[in-house]
């Protein structure tokens, strides 16, 4: 490279940090060079100054100066999470929780409580497992996109890297739809709707924290409707978000005053209702859509798991064709 360019950063790339981002498109870039570009304000993100540890956003510009010869590439390999040591039983786990594989693509039904990346304090994440879902491929899988630690669902895998490119890359398109379906205590004022509120990262000691931030945030857009209620206790919504900023649909719904059923972070002691429901996160990724590599659609949809069911059942929540109905503006 030998002049200065700019990159996107892309839906799969949402909250990764840079100096992992720089690893990932130019290997051959070594720390020591990257945090001097960064000392010297080289390296820029959205025409700020960064740090080797800031989490991207995806639609984020990175300013890349010239970097020397990328052929060097060749010598220096992207380098892969270490696998992580697994149980018979993790793994077992993680191969049933596939829904869909083929040549270039596999949807996983990611676990409540497995982290999709490693972080303080994160000795197993998906990320160091995913040597255990290669089934015979050469290469190993990659994400294509992230879930909370707390949120299970359907998550995006790409078999080789050409795959995990267009994945990305149909994400961003029109045609890709997400569902997400969460209980949320209380029951929303309008039955249906739209949220427009936009968000900014607020660091603090216990990790960083999301909050509506008009003037300075992220545009946040989120469409919701009501499926089913259980009197004014609880409601079951269906959910899309048409951005992708962290904690979107979390903090959304607090700000709703209907907070996500287990959401402390965000809800406090009002997120927990008593009696049969479980006091983890109630957040499932329910389904994605979107354009395979081949140029078919692809069409996934996760069952609940099993805390989720269990309050569904206590709380006599019922199932209606709406509900996995993919929601549109």
């Amino acid at each position: 490279m030998s002049q200065v360019t700019s990159r996107i950063v892309a839906d799969g790339e949402a909250d990764l940090r840079l100096d992992r981002w720089f690893r990932r498109h130019f290997p051959w870039v070594g720390h020591g060079k990257l945090e001097k570009l960064l000392r010297t304000g080289q390296v820029r993100v959205d025409g700020g100054r960064a740090k080797a540890s800031t989490r991207l956003e995806a639609g984020q510009t990175v300013r890349v100066p010239p970097l020397g010869d990328p052929a060097a590439a060749e010598a220096a390999p992207v380098r892969q999470p270490r696998p992580a040591r697994a149980t018979p039983e993790r793994i077992a786990e993680l191969q049933a929780a596939v829904l869909h594989r083929d040549e270039s693509v596999i949807v996983l039904d990611k676990p409540a409580g497995l982290a999709t990346q490693g972080g303080t304090g994160q000795s197993e994440h998906l990320d160091g497992l995913l040597d255990h879902l290669r089934f015979g491929h050469a290469e190993r899988p990659r994400l294509v996109h992230r879930l909370d630690k707390d949120t299970s669902g359907v998550l995006l895998l790409g078999r080789t890297a050409a795959a995990t490119a267009a994945l990305a890359k149909a994400l961003r398109t029109r045609e890709a739809r997400k569902l997400y379906w969460a209980l949320v205590v209380g029951v929303p004022q309008q039955a249906q709707g739209k949220i427009v509120l936009a968000l900014s990262k607020l660091p603090g000691a216990a990790g960083e924290r999301m909050v509506a931030d008009e003037e300075d945030g992220k545009n946040a857009v989120t469409l919701y409707r009501t499926i089913d209620t259980a009197g004014k206790r609880a409601a079951w919504l269906a959910m899309a978000p048409l951005t992708g900023r962290t904690h979107q649909l979390r903090v959304h719904c607090a700000a709703m005053q209907t907070p996500i059923v287990g959401d402390g972070k965000y809800g406090g002691q009002a997120a927990y209702l008593t009696g049969g429901v479980s006091r983890k996160l109630h957040l499932h990724a329910r389904g994605i859509r979107l354009p395979h590599p081949d140029g078919s659609m692809l069409e996934v949809r996760a069952p609940l798991p099993p805390h989720m069911q269990g309050s569904w059942d206590f709380l006599g929540l019922t199932e209606e064709k709406s509900a996995d109905v993919w929601l549109e503006e």
